[in-house]
């Protein structure tokens, strides 16, 4: 039961940070900041936000920086739209989604390369033996009749 209501505080802070990030911050430092994921802790008292920065590393510091200096005003406005008695700590975390997607991808096209090399080495490919090595029954009543 607490687990469920620690999904829905965590859909809650997700939602009320994004449309508070589609405002704006003050700060140019902040990038095109998306929040993918609210993490609530089993006490309600700690919520770690996950999220992605499009753009460029450095552009993903600066956003960094700009959350982390935000994280204050931000908790508040989590505050002012929650309906709890104590408002959660914020802990902005990068999503590592991006960055997995990029190397699984690398890896799915290495191996449809290694498929094809195997592919090409198959079609020209010969059996080493007879083409049927295994002997069968009725091949060997034949023989000893």
């Amino acid at each position: 039961m607490a687990s469920e209501r620690q999904a829905r505080l965590g859909d809650r802070i997700r939602v009320i940070l994004a449309e508070r990030l589609e405002k704006g911050l003050r700060d140019p430092r902040l990038g095109f900041v998306t929040i993918t994921d609210v993490r609530v802790t089993g006490d309600l008292q700690h919520a770690s936000v996950f999220y992605t920065v499009y753009g460029s590393d450095e552009e993903r510091a600066s956003s960094a920086e700009a959350l982390k200096a935000a994280t204050g005003m931000l908790r508040s406005e989590v505050g002012k739209h929650l309906n709890v008695r104590l408002t959660p700590s914020l802990e902005f975390i990068p999503d590592g989604i991006p960055e997995n997607a990029g190397h699984i991808a690398d890896l799915l096209r290495e191996a449809r390369e290694r498929d094809a090399a195997v592919a090409g080495l198959a079609t020209g490919a010969t059996y080493a033996g007879e083409s049927d090595p295994y002997v069968k029954p009725r091949e060997l009543d034949d023989d000893e009749g």
